[in-house]
């Protein structure tokens, strides 16, 4: 009896409405759509999370400058990953350089790895290991597929209800695309995450038997970056905390 009145009462409401006071239920429906998106967003299963990280990664390799796999870059990389190994707990790894000067890597939930000229240069090959351990880490212990939610929640809210209508992911433009990868790239790690990620790096490199206080001397290159905000410290704080965290297993192990 409630709803039938109420009902009632809003018809008989919006029948009195003055026109210059009319409801625009296209404006309603589009914030309910992009609503609709946003909540999808938020609880993205694993294979969209893999999806939109397909393509997102995709589109900032078509707008990026890729070393050959023939150049020095590419040939010191391909020594590197043989070495560390191409799979995240199953999850295959896609590895390629980025020619360019920023100290930069970064890692998405779809096992794309990407690192640039400017950290190969300042750092030697055991470091670069470290650092890749570290950004597998992220994906490995999930960090990347929260990343892509809440970057593609961002999205949702940015984009009209046209384009993201649908029940399932939404059809991004290239653009976009851009824009997300971007986001993902530039994502911000909880202080948490970042030390469970060095962790994992840690433990990858005993595992390999590889040079584990290699990771404690990447995190001291990349503190002395401090100054260069185009830096991995952007998006990845070296904190005393983490390198005294990489110190202490070091002594703990003898090292």
């Amino acid at each position: 009896m409630k709803t039938t009145r109420f009902a009632a009462a809003l018809s008989l409401s919006l029948a009195l409405a003055p026109a210059a006071h009319a409801i625009d239920f296209s404006q309603i429906s589009a914030g309910l759509a992009v609503g609709k998106q946003a909540l999808k967003a938020a609880t993205l299963s694993d294979s969209e999370v893999k999806t939109l990280a397909d393509q997102a990664c995709a589109q900032y390799d078509r707008e990026s400058k890729i070393a050959p796999a023939n150049s020095k870059y590419g040939k010191r990389l391909a020594a590197i990953t043989k070495k560390v190994g191409k799979e995240i707990n199953g999850q295959p790894v896609n590895f390629k350089v980025y020619q360019n000067k920023e100290v930069n890597a970064w890692a998405m939930a779809n096992g794309c790895v990407r690192i640039n000229t400017g950290l190969m240069d300042k750092m030697n090959d055991d470091e670069v290991i470290g650092v890749i351990g570290h950004e597998m880490g992220h994906v490995a212990l999930g960090h990347t597929k929260k990343a892509m939610q809440v970057a593609y929640t961002a999205a949702a809210a940015r984009n009209a209800a046209g384009t993201f209508g649908g029940e399932g992911l939404a059809q991004l433009s290239n653009s976009e695309l851009g824009e997300l990868g971007e986001a993902l790239v530039n994502a911000q790690f909880s202080q948490s995450q970042e030390s469970d990620a060095d962790n994992f790096s840690y433990d990858l490199l005993a595992k390999k038997s590889l040079d584990r206080r290699a990771l404690l001397t990447a995190f001291q290159k990349l503190a002395a970056q401090s100054g260069d905000d185009r830096s991995m410290l952007s998006s990845h704080p070296a904190s005393s905390d983490r390198a005294k965290n990489i110190e202490s297993r070091l002594a703990k192990d003898g090292i």
